[in-house]
This record gives structure tokens, C-alpha cells and sequence, in this order.
């Protein structure tokens, strides 16, 4: 399923929509940690215990495609990504900020 399908189905409440989008295996602790400081793909899979390249390229593309990250091509030769908060992943920091202090 698609990005695009999960904003279509969830028109009745955006909320909905919003937690579908960021459901996953990876993709809070890959915003979580994006909060913290720019991403590497290798440094994640590093970070992020019992992931493997497969699940973590899907969800940072899923992440970028829907605008929370931003890939940056920092280097070409040899290739060097950092993945950052775009400004709508940034706006949605005092949300989850908020959700942690009501856990």
C-alpha cells in the first residue's frame, strides 16, 4: 500500500490519517531520531537494532515522500546522504513532545 492510498482512505478524520502515515515498523524511531540529528542510512542501521536495508530504505522513502524528511546529497563521490526534518516534519515535534507527557 501506498502513501498516496493511506491519505485517501483516511478523509474522514486527519488525525487518523496522520498515525497511518507514521505507522510502521521503523518510522517513529527514524523520526525520533531525525529530531535529534541529521540521518545517515548506515548510522541507522546501526542505531536502530534488528533492522535490516530493506525495511529502513522503505520507510525513509515512505518519510520523504509524504515530506516529514528530506534527503540532502551532501557528496556524490563517494556517495554521502544525510536525511533531515523538513519544515513539516519540524511542526510536528511539539505534537509528539506533547504525546510523551501524557505516556
Amino acid at each position: 500500500m501506498t502513501t498516496r492510498n493511506l491519505t485517501q482512505d483516511a478523509g474522514t478524520c486527519p488525525v487518523q490519517g496522520l498515525l497511518k502515515l507514521l505507522s510502521g515498523k521503523w518510522k517513529p524511531e527514524i523520526f525520533r531520531l531525525a529530531v535529534e540529528a541529521p540521518l545517515r542510512f548506515s548510522g541507522l542501521l546501526r542505531q536502530i537494532h534488528g533492522s535490516n536495508r530493506q525495511t529502513l530504505s522503505l520507510a525513509l522513502k515512505e518519510l520523504e515522500e509524504i515530506g516529514l524528511l528530506e534527503k540532502v546529497v551532501i557528496k556524490p563521490k563517494p556517495l554521502h546522504i544525510e536525511y533531515h526534518l523538513t519544515e513539516k516534519g519540524r511542526a510536528l515535534v511539539p505534537v509528539f513532545l506533547q504525546l510523551e507527557t501524557i505516556l
